[in-house]
C-alpha cells in the first residue's frame, strides 16, 4: 500500500504510534456515509466493522444514511451529483455493481469518473446457501434439481446488476442450467428470505451469512473462490466441479469528485492505518470479512479494471437477459 503524500505519511505515523491521541479531520466534525442498501446487509456489516476504528483515528462521528433501491444507484447518484464535495459526505461503494448499474442501464447517469476513490476494504467471496431444512445437502443435488426443473429453482440475489446476479448468470452460462432469479434490495433481505424458506437458495456473500452458517440456520453448498476457504474447509468451490466461476463483492468507500486534497489524504491515511491495526484485523477475521485494502489511485485502477471486465460480460449476455 502506498501513502499518497508527505502529509498523509505523517498522519499515518501519528495514527499508528500515538496511542490514545486522535487526529482531527480537517473537513468536518462528522461524516455522513451514504449506504445504497438496507441495514443488515454487506454494506452495513462493513460500516459496523470499519467506522468505530475510523471514528477513533479521525476524531469524527460517522452518520449512516440508508438509501436502498436501484441496486445502490440511488445512493451513488446522490454521491456523484447531489452531495457537497467538501469531505463531509462519503459512501460505501460496492463493486462490481457500482459500475454494472450504468453499464446495464443508460438511464443511470453517474460514473466512476465522478467519484474520488478512497479505499477498498474487503473482497467478499460469493457463496450458495440454502435453509437448514432444505432437501439439498450438496451442491451436486442442488444443480441436479435445477437440471430436472429448468427455471423453477428460486435463487435470491442482492439486486439486478449485483455480483450475485452476475454469479447466477455465469453459472447458467457455464452449465446450461436456468434458475428463477429473485432480486432483493441487498444481501441481507436475500439471506432473510432463505432463512424463512421463501426461496430455494440465496447466492450471497460469505461475510454476510457466516453467522447463520455457524449457527446452522443456513447450509453452505459451494463458494465462488479459486480454492477452498480456511474457515469453511468442507465447502467445495465451483471450480472443483469444473464450473469456472470465481466471483464476489468488494466493498470500500468513495467521495464525490473534487474533495480537498487534504481531506482525501487524511481519509486515505486512516484506511491505510487499518491495515496495520491488529485489533481491526482480528475483528475482521472473526466476522469472516476478507481484508483487501487498496487505497487512492490503486482503488481507482481496481474500479477501472473491473468496469472493463463487466462491459465484456454484459455485452455477451445482455440480449438473453433482456428477453
Amino acid at each position: 500500500m502506498q501513502i499518497r503524500s508527505a502529509y498523509a505519511a505523517t498522519l499515518l505515523s501519528a495514527l499508528m504510534f500515538s496511542g490514545a491521541a486522535q487526529a482531527d479531520y480537517s473537513a468536518a466534525d462528522e461524516i455522513k456515509v451514504l449506504q445504497g442498501f438496507k441495514a443488515g446487509g454487506g454494506s452495513d456489516a462493513l460500516a459496523q466493522l470499519t467506522q468505530p476504528f475510523l471514528r477513533e483515528s479521525l476524531g469524527v462521528e460517522f452518520i449512516n444514511e440508508y438509501l436502498p433501491g436501484a441496486t445502490g444507484a440511488i445512493a451513488w447518484t446522490r454521491l456523484a451529483h447531489q452531495s457537497p464535495n467538501d469531505g463531509s459526505v462519503i459512501s460505501i461503494t460496492n463493486t462490481p455493481m457500482l459500475m454494472t448499474n450504468y453499464i446495464m442501464n443508460d438511464a443511470i447517469n453517474y460514473s466512476i469518473e465522478e467519484l474520488t476513490p478512497i479505499a477498498n476494504v474487503v473482497t467478499d467471496p460469493g457463496i450458495i446457501v440454502v435453509p437448514e431444512d432444505s432437501p439439498y445437502e450438496t451442491v451436486e443435488e442442488f444443480l441436479a434439481a435445477a437440471e430436472e426443473r429448468p427455471g423453477e429453482i428460486t435463487v435470491g440475489n442482492s439486486g439486478v446488476g449485483g455480483d450475485d446476479f452476475f454469479s447466477t448468470i455465469m453459472i447458467e452460462k457455464a452449465t446450461g442450467l436456468s434458475f428463477q432469479k429473485v432480486p432483493f434490495q441487498g444481501d441481507g433481505p436475500s439471506a432473510t428470505a432463505a432463512l424463512g424458506g421463501k426461496i430455494d437458495a440465496s447466492f450471497n456473500n460469505l461475510g454476510n451469512v457466516y453467522g447463520h452458517i455457524e449457527s446452522g440456520s443456513l447450509r453452505p453448498l459451494a463458494v465462488f473462490a479459486e480454492e477452498r476457504l480456511d474457515i469453511l474447509p468442507d465447502v467445495p468451490t465451483m471450480v472443483e466441479m469444473d464450473i469456472d466461476v470465481v466471483a464476489g463483492s468488494s466493498r470500500g468507500y468513495s467521495a464525490p469528485a473534487g474533495i480537498p486534497d487534504e481531506a482525501r489524504d487524511e481519509l486515505i491515511a486512516a484506511f491505510e492505518a487499518l491495515g496495520e491495526n491488529e485489533e481491526f484485523q482480528k475483528t475482521a477475521q472473526e466476522r469472516a470479512m476478507n481484508l483487501d485494502i487498496q487505497t487512492g489511485d490503486d482503488y481507482g485502477q481496481m474500479m477501472q479494471d473491473m468496469e472493463g471486465q463487466f462491459v465484456e460480460i454484459w455485452a455477451d449476455v445482455k440480449d438473453e437477459v433482456n428477453q
